[in-house]
């Protein structure tokens, strides 16, 4: 596998992006949530394009403007279309042979790309969706009550917990709060929710969504999102980078890509 770093333009600031090359016609663009780097929490993305790259699929990854290596005012993952339409242009001129682009974003890299409606790629990959107000790091949302029940079902599947409890070890007034949120209604979708929903209702690609089980993001996300919508795909003991289930995001994406 041969890994090349770029410099390309976006209105007048250097952005940089790397670029894990491969032969086949479909690229996979990563979009990066939060201010991460393109490289990832403890270099996960860029092992992951490795993974991608050596099936044959060309990967870029790039930091938006202001993130990283890239020069630039950083505004945000909701103001990005200019930067995600520079990095699919730069994808082109480095991989000439590329003629569909799947874009993929985890957290609020997925919701970028849903808005991102002036830069779409021709399929997207959404895991973990951001539907808060507010940005990514902000003080974390509350677990939505059916997220609350789901993590008691399990506690009652597991024998340790069980005997936690008869020996005195849980904190009776924390249980009892967290029993009392779970039969809570479920919260009306906040307003990113509604807009992510409407934005890719108007999307005309495929598209695949990926929940991690144990991620409060996508918690928050399942909890107002259609139960029965068949584009959606769990892995229910992952948490939000997939530490725990690289195979069956690796799987996830390539079918995505090979479609």
């Amino acid at each position: 596998m041969n890994r090349r770093h770029i410099a390309f333009d976006c209105e007048g600031a250097q952005l940089i992006g790397t670029l894990d090359e491969g032969g086949e016609p479909t690229a996979l663009l990563i979009v990066t949530g939060g201010n991460e780097v393109r490289a990832g929490a403890w270099n996960g993305q860029a092992q992951f394009a490795a993974r991608i790259a050596s099936a044959g699929f060309p990967v870029f990854r790039f930091d938006r403007r202001g993130v990283g290596d890239s020069e630039g005012v950083n505004t945000g993952f909701s103001d990005s279309v200019a930067d995600i339409s520079a990095a699919i242009a730069a994808l082109h001129a480095a991989a000439p042979q590329v003629t569909r682009v799947v874009g993929m974003g985890n957290c609020d890299g997925a919701t970028a790309l849903v808005l991102a409606k002036d830069a779409r790629c021709d399929a997207l990959v959404l895991s973990n969706p951001w539907t808060i107000e507010g940005d990514e790091g902000d003080e974390p949302a509350p677990a939505p009550p059916a997220a609350v029940r789901a993590h008691y079902l399990r506690r009652l599947r597991d024998p340790r917990a069980i005997l936690r409890l008869l020996r005195g070890s849980v904190k009776i007034g924390q249980l009892i709060d967290s029993l009392k949120s779970a039969l809570q209604p479920a919260p009306p979708p906040s307003t990113l929710a509604q807009t992510f929903a409407r934005e890719l209702k108007a999307y005309a690609g495929p598209v695949s969504i990926l929940l991690a089980g144990r991620d409060r993001t996508a918690q928050v996300f399942e909890a107002s999102w259609d139960k029965s919508d068949p584009r959606v795909r769990r892995c229910a003991e992952a948490t939000h980078s997939y530490v725990e289930a690289q195979d069956w995001l690796e799987a996830q994406v390539l079918e995505s890509l090979r479609a």
